[in-house]
């Protein structure tokens, strides 16, 4: 993940993405930069439009955030069962109680 970031700090800062300046990155952030995994970025990243696929990624995230709320209400409404529940067998048991009483 390191080396995603490395990349886009690299980007957001106007410089090329290569090697050299991905293992720059990473050195001075006080990691051990990995040759291979500083080539493999550069090989994923060089078909890649940046800009567009954080623009992508924002708004991913931004629909994503509304079905993750929805996914809250259906707990909220088992709780209001629970209550329900609790008060049905309350309201029974007072019942009863007033059949021997």
């Amino acid at each position: 993940m390191e080396y995603v970031y490395a990349a886009m700090l690299i980007h957001k800062l106007g410089g090329k993405i290569e090697e050299d300046t991905v293992k720059k990155v990473i050195q001075a952030a006080g990691g051990t930069p990995d040759d291979g995994r500083a080539k493999a970025l550069v090989a994923a990243l060089s078909d890649v439009d940046i800009d567009t696929a954080i623009k992508e990624a924002s708004v991913a995230q931004v629909a994503a955030a509304p079905a993750a709320s929805a996914g809250a209400a259906p707990a909220a409404e088992k709780k209001e069962e629970v209550k329900e529940d609790k008060k049905s067998a309350d309201e029974a048991a007072a019942g009863l109680g007033a059949l021997f009483g």
